[in-house]
């Protein structure tokens, strides 16, 4: 018979000052469709919290509500995600570890895929799955917009490598941590996450998750994407502002580009033809009066900075 272990999945959260959107996740993965042949659990890492969730998170553990999984949870005083991912990771007790956002809601079938996935794919180490913004009608119209002068990437996080699962390598995607689905071994294969990169409180940085996938990825572990494997990403309409937009291009870009290989080796500073860009970016933003076409260049501005700072990060690690 196998391990009790082996049969079960738990959920890991992160979280941080945010106890109604934990909430909320926790309403939905309690909804979710049960799996046939696993338990589940759910972990909750409260990261420098001081609003309600300590509080949430007791009073859920001693409701033993036989429709909800159980709940164990720990406090990490010392802020930053992967400080409470590191804090988290020995005391996991499953072999099978989902990560989700403390914003996201997941489908209704996602541990019947994970339960499926197990079976057709035993060789795989770690899965993905899509994350997709979670829209109800209520957001500005432009974030739908498909033309040339559509904002890329979107503020809201978007995952979804097609409807066929196949095995992901570096060259197809580097997926982040929202939706991964890991088998604990590998945790100790490739180490704890990067406290370089991961993001602190609510700021608009962090990369750990990535930087630790392509980590995975050079200890030979296998990733197979799940079309099945889907998670909704809460979307705050209030955040859909141009200064929004703005600051998370310039932020998400210099994440991106200081884990770069081509950054970290580049031998000046940062590759002049960036400046290029900023320029030819700027001047298409001062003197459009086209709204959508001076939010693209503004956004295409910031995210070309962004770059800048991510060569010179490179270049400091």
């Amino acid at each position: 018979m196998p391990n009790e272990l082996e049969k079960s999945i738990e959920v890991i959260i992160c979280t941080h000052n945010r106890f109604q959107l934990l909430q909320r996740t926790i309403d939905f993965i309690n909804n979710t469709k049960k799996p046939n042949n696993f338990s589940v659990s759910l972990f909750v890492v409260a990261n420098a919290c001081t609003d309600n969730t300590h509080q949430f998170l007791e009073l859920y553990k001693h409701k033993n509500d036989p429709n909800s999984f159980p709940l164990r949870w720990v406090e990490v005083p010392k802020p930053g995600k992967s400080n409470a991912l590191n804090h988290a990771l020995p005391l996991l007790k499953s072999n099978i570890i989902a990560m989700i956002d403390d914003d996201h809601r997941v489908d209704d079938n996602y541990f019947l895929a994970i339960e499926t996935a197990l079976q057709n794919h035993p060789d795989a180490d770690f899965f993905c799955g899509k994350i997709l913004p979670d829209w109800d009608g209520s957001e500005p119209e432009w974030v739908h917009d498909q033309g040339k002068y559509r904002i890329y990437p979107l503020p809201v996080p978007r995952f979804d490598l097609g409807e066929q699962s196949i095995l992901v390598t570096r060259d197809i995607a580097v997926p982040g941590g929202g939706n991964l689905v890991i088998k604990k071994p590998l945790f100790a294969q490739v180490g704890n996450f990067s406290n370089e990169f991961g993001p602190i409180g609510h700021n608009l940085g962090g990369a750990e998750d990535i930087e630790w996938v392509l980590r995975a990825f050079q200890t030979g572990a296998r990733l197979v994407y799940l079309p099945d494997l889907i998670q909704y990403h809460y979307v705050d309409t209030a955040r859909l502002t141009l200064l929004y937009l703005v600051k998370k291009a310039y932020e998400r870009s210099a994440s991106t580009v200081r884990l770069d290989e081509k950054a970290q080796n580049f031998t000046g500073l940062f590759p002049l033809y960036l400046i290029r860009k900023i320029m030819t970016y700027l001047g298409h933003a001062l003197f459009n009066v086209n709204r959508a076409k001076r939010r693209f260049f503004l956004v295409r501005f910031a995210a070309a900075l962004g770059e800048i700072k991510g060569f010179l990060m490179a270049k400091k690690r």
